[in-house]
């Protein structure tokens, strides 16, 4: 798919216990830098400090939100596109409004925590802006259902990690993130 959406950026975060070099992020930011979006893989404070377990959500907003405000204050850009795996989709959506994203991409977003389905985040995806979720049919943490302005995306075989065939999870993400397939 020709062409330059060099107006783009996307801001990708990590998951709870991972690094911005997953395999699905790896595949997603290699496919859009070659588009010509500019990408930003974001480390959240936890992980910088060394630390696995993850600081509270309120902090990792704000540390997100930061992170937004400092490009946009060094960046000119059109189009921001926040998104992550797992966690860091969560955080993506939580702050995709304050942010003034156009689009989220939610990578293996964590609908419950494995086991305990009665204590779902579906209500995080509600974004009031456009949404792709994309996850496995074998996520233990569940796959979440399309609601309106979230266009879920299911890759058969596919576990949490989203490892198995990172290049189709860039596959079905290019489009939503270059805006040019943006979900019905």
């Amino acid at each position: 798919m020709p062409g330059n959406y060099g107006g783009t950026l996307l801001m990708l975060g990590h998951g709870a216990g991972g690094d911005v070099d997953a395999p699905d992020l790896v595949a997603v930011h290699d496919a859009v830098l070659g588009l010509g979006v500019a990408v930003a893989l974001v480390t959240q404070p936890y992980r910088v400090a060394g630390r696995r377990a993850p600081a509270p959500a309120a902090q990792l907003d704000a540390a997100w939100l930061a992170v937004v405000a400092r490009l946009r204050h060094n960046l000119e850009f059109g189009a921001l596109v926040v998104g992550g795996r797992s966690s860091g989709a969560r955080v993506a959506c939580r702050t995709a409004r304050e942010a003034g994203a156009a689009r989220v991409l939610a990578l293996a977003f964590p609908l419950h925590p494995p086991g305990k389905p009665d204590k779902s985040r579906a209500d995080e995806l509600l974004t009031g802006v456009p949404t792709l979720v994309l996850n496995g049919d074998r996520d233990a943490f569940g796959v979440p259902g399309e609601s309106p302005g979230v266009h879920v995306r299911i890759l058969p075989g596919e576990t949490h990690a989203l490892s198995k065939r990172p290049a189709a999870v860039a596959e079905a993400a290019v489009a939503f993130v270059t805006g040019t397939g943006l979900p019905r």
